[in-house]
């Protein structure tokens, strides 16, 4: 199978599943069996290789040897999260590799298969890398979303936000605003409507999901 040149890749090709190895009768190996399970696959023969188009990729997963001649798995790791990619990461190892394996878990890699792997071990492990990808996709799809939202409120309704979120009621809004209950009613109103939320506790769990550190300590978007 012919290596992938920047050219050959959509920038947010979400489902594929990236193989890297400097053997190329396993990187073939490797592609053939994930084909035929119906999983899109592109090799690349280094991790360098790999860096390179890296940046641009939007979803998908790795599957990559720990010893490799450039760069070793370890190493990929930690340049892929300083870039700030954060694709699930599979680590493929011999038997004398595994205190290695264990480390790149440790670094932050989602699973590890000893060579030689059963086919159904690995197909499954890349269908939950997988899963795992698209699941954070649509979660920072809806983070900013929440995020635009927020971006739409007037400083006046933030205020009101921050007050509701840290569990106060109307009228203990409406004395720390200097505001009338009624007033507060109305921004309350026309914060829950910008932002979507059918329901207080859904309000909350919104702005959590943006300011997940303690949304109560500050006021959301701002």
């Amino acid at each position: 199978m012919a290596e992938t040149a920047p050219g050959d890749l959509a920038p947010r090709d979400a489902a594929l599943v990236h193989i890297i190895d400097d053997d190329d009768a396993v990187r073939d190996s490797l592609a053939l069996l994930l084909d035929s399970a119906g999983i899109a696959v592109r090799t690349y023969d280094s991790a360098t290789a790999f860096l390179a188009l890296a940046p641009g990729l939007a979803g998908g997963c790795v599957l990559t040897d720990v010893r490799m001649p450039d760069l070793d798995g370890l190493a990929l790791q930690r340049r892929l999260a300083a870039a700030g990619v954060t694709l699930p990461v599979i680590v493929m190892t011999g038997h004398a590799d595994v205190p290695i394996a264990v480390a790149a878990l440790k670094a932050g890699a989602l699973d590890f298969l000893e060579k030689p792997f059963d086919d159904a071990r690995l197909i499954a492990a890349v269908r939950t890398a997988l899963t795992a990808s698209r699941d954070a996709q649509h979660q920072a799809a809806a983070a900013a979303r929440i995020a635009s939202r927020l971006a739409s409120l007037t400083p006046r309704e933030r205020e009101v936000l921050h007050l509701l979120v840290a569990g106060n009621p109307n009228k203990t809004i409406a004395y720390d605003l200097g505001s009338s209950p009624r007033t507060v009613e109305v921004h309350r109103a026309r914060v829950m409507e910008k932002m979507g939320a059918r329901s207080l506790a859904e309000l909350v769990r919104m702005v959590i999901a943006v300011t997940p550190e303690n949304p109560a300590r500050k006021p959301a978007g701002g």
